[in-house]
């Protein structure tokens, strides 16, 4: 665990997620302080992963950093060379602020934070974010799961194991780390971390589902879906096309959210009251994934088509960051809550 940080490494970590996620720095800025930094460097080194693989260079180079990648978790002080060589690599692709990372100013200090963290947390760290980067490479393997199809000119997951093991190698992962660093910071009893580690897988998975379903058309223009293509063939591939779908079909697929956010609502609960920043971090993130699919459901004729559009606005994020100050010590207020929105969703599309 980190005891201490300088304030340089402190407004680094500050900047970079404000350059990569305003989102998640929004959720990492209510955790207490040690913990705070811990789990800030642990998603950058998620999004290095990331940005190895978006960044749309061929299958042999994205190996070779993949690579480099695993050796960096594991021997961090070898980040001043590896990082002098990715400097002068092209990164196609990539935002300004993802390419900084990539490179020697902008990406060492994030490599001296995590050699910084003790061997606990760095264990876990490298433990599952090398899980994660694992999985990323083995979507580019026609030969190992998650299997990808080509469908009408999309990249597709094939079916619905595969949809939901590429969720979990790029969020379970996430869940599973953050329970971990958690349990260990909050001093967690074996118990209650084993019945959070069986919870959490899901807890990434429902917010990787949200953003799927959030962001079907935007992937669609990069030319991938991560919707199942066994879903997809169901209705002739017409998502595929902006043509919508049929109602019973948008609600499947909101449905299979929604029995992941249950999960993630049941984990949220079962942490400790006196674990208040991070219950007010799962919070920030439950409430807007729940908000996003009550949009979608009031949108659903626009669903899947040219006008796909269900990303909440600002106005309603801040009124979820209300929601979760005033629910975040109330797990009753919180079960009623997800149970009203969930009932929402599910009526909305019932009712069309």
């Amino acid at each position: 665990m980190i005891h201490s940080i300088s304030a340089e490494h402190a407004g680094y970590l500050a900047q970079c997620m404000d350059d990569v996620s305003r989102s998640f720095a929004l959720v990492v800025r209510v955790l207490e302080e040690p913990l705070r930094y811990q789990l800030a460097a642990a998603y950058l080194l998620c999004r290095v992963a990331d940005n190895i693989e978006d960044c749309g260079q061929p299958e042999p180079w994205q190996r070779k950093r993949f690579a480099e990648f695993h050796d960096l978790l594991i021997d961090p002080a070898s980040a001043i060379h590896v990082l002098a060589e990715w400097e002068d690599l092209e990164w196609p692709g990539l935002t300004d602020g993802e390419k900084r990372m990539m490179g020697l100013p902008g990406g060492l200090p994030l490599w001296q934070i995590y050699e910084g963290i003790g061997d606990d947390g760095r264990h876990s760290i490298r433990t599952w974010v090398s899980t994660m980067a694992t999985g990323m490479e083995q979507i580019e393997d026609d030969s190992k799961p998650p299997i990808v199809l080509d469908s009408e000119g999309v990249r597709c997951l094939a079916d619905v194991p595969d949809y939901n093991e590429y969720c979990y190698y790029v969020a379970g992962t996430v869940g599973h780390m953050a329970t971990e660093l958690v349990a260990h910071y909050y001093g967690f009893p074996p118990d209650l971390h084993a019945e959070l580690s069986e919870l959490s897988e899901a807890c990434g998975r429902s917010l990787q589902k949200t953003n799927i379903v959030k962001d079907f058309k935007d992937d669609l223009d990069r030319g991938v879906c991560y919707l199942p293509a066994s879903w997809l063939d169901e209705v002739g591939y017409a998502p595929l096309r902006l043509e919508g779908a049929p109602t019973g079909w948008a609600l499947m697929v909101i449905a299979d959210v929604v029995k992941e956010l249950r999960s993630a609502t049941e984990y949220l609960v079962k942490l400790p009251l006196t674990a208040s920043g991070y219950r007010m971090a799962s919070l920030l993130c439950l409430l807007p994934a729940y908000a996003t699919l009550s949009l979608a459901a009031k949108r659903q004729r626009s669903l899947f088509t040219h006008e796909h559009k269900v990303k909440i606005s600002r106005t309603q994020m801040v009124k979820c960051q209300m929601q979760a100050q005033s629910m975040v010590s109330d797990n009753d207020g919180i079960c009623a809550y997800a149970q009203r929105l969930e009932a929402e969703i599910c009526t909305g599309f019932e009712n069309s």
